[in-house]
């Protein structure tokens, strides 16, 4: 389907990590954040693309994919942003393209550039529904990820971080009207928050930050439970994927490229433990370099390699 941009909406976003080994970038001055646009992608789903950057005063981090499918009868919304303005940005973004009340917010995981507008969306009466970890995973970051955004992003002034009402251990399958939606939540992956949800009137995939395409993968779960959620995360009737950040497509190429980055920092970070390098030779040894041409690898890839090594150094 002809993809069709029916609305800028000012958004800000940012990714948040466990550890806080990410370092945002120091803002260079007050600026406003990008506007950036929805685009109808298929049939009743619609997508605001993010940047490949790293979340600054001027782009006020607005690098993840956020959205909205429309059924019959009602609205489902898949992320939220990272603040309150951000998440009355996407309502207004579902009020231009119908007068269909918005009946689900789902959350992705727990990266504030995909949970921190929860807070916009709290005086409608609508399923707010998130990973069973989700809950206890905001209350435990929360503070962290507020005070480095506040000190980033002028737009994250009156975010307060909410909780979803609803949580999920397996499956739950809901109905827009005429537009089943299957919600999974899945084990340690990415993140041990991740949740996917799949239209199957479009065969579309919300697959949150379980597949990054062109930006470089970042591991805050577990490398290994990653690798066997990969496995199956494609079944043949997916025929779309709207990954975490980057396009949309079929998804195929977008999953074999991240599962070679993840088996390359797999094997080089056994080999490392197996010779009994520490942390800072691993990183020396395989800290640089990026043959895969991934966006911010830079900012990324050496906190991916002390992940990993923490996880792999116990096996």
């Amino acid at each position: 389907m002809k993809r069709r941009t029916i609305l800028r909406a000012t958004a800000a976003l940012a990714l948040g990590t466990l550890t806080g080994l990410l370092l945002p970038a120091v803002p260079g001055g007050a600026a406003a954040p990008a506007a950036l646009p929805f685009t109808e992608v298929a049939e009743g789903i619609f997508v605001r693309f993010g940047v490949h950057e790293e979340v600054t005063a001027t782009n006020c981090g607005a690098i993840a994919n956020i959205g909205f499918i429309v059924g019959e009868d009602s609205v489902a919304v898949i992320d939220s942003g990272t603040t309150r303005a951000q998440g009355l940005a996407l309502r207004e973004a579902v009020a231009a393209v119908t007068d269909k009340p918005i009946s689900h917010l789902f959350t992705t995981h727990v990266h504030f550039d995909h949970s921190f507008g929860l807070s916009a969306f709290a005086d409608l009466e609508l399923r707010s529904i998130g990973h069973r970890n989700l809950p206890r995973a905001l209350a435990e970051r929360g503070p962290f990820y507020s005070e480095m955004l506040a000190g980033i992003c002028p737009d994250f002034a009156g975010t307060v971080v909410v909780p979803p009402g609803e949580t999920v251990d397996d499956k739950l399958e809901v109905d827009l009207g005429n537009r089943p939606l299957r919600i999974t939540a899945w084990p340690t992956a990415h993140t041990n928050t991740d949740l996917t949800v799949f239209d199957v009137k479009t065969g579309t995939l919300w697959s949150g930050d379980l597949i990054f395409a062109e930006r470089l993968p970042t591991l805050d779960g577990s490398i290994l439970g990653w690798l066997k959620v990969l496995d199956e995360l494609l079944p043949e009737e997916v025929v779309r994927v709207i990954p975490g950040h980057g396009p949309v497509s079929d998804g195929r190429a977008a999953l074999a490229s991240e599962r070679r980055y993840l088996e390359t920092l797999r094997d080089e970070v056994r080999m490392a433990i197996r010779e009994g390098l520490d942390i800072p030779e691993t990183l020396a040894r395989i800290g640089s370099g990026n043959p895969q041409h991934w966006q911010v690898f830079e900012h990324n890839h050496g906190r991916n390699i002390v992940s990993a090594y923490t996880e792999l150094e116990w096996e």
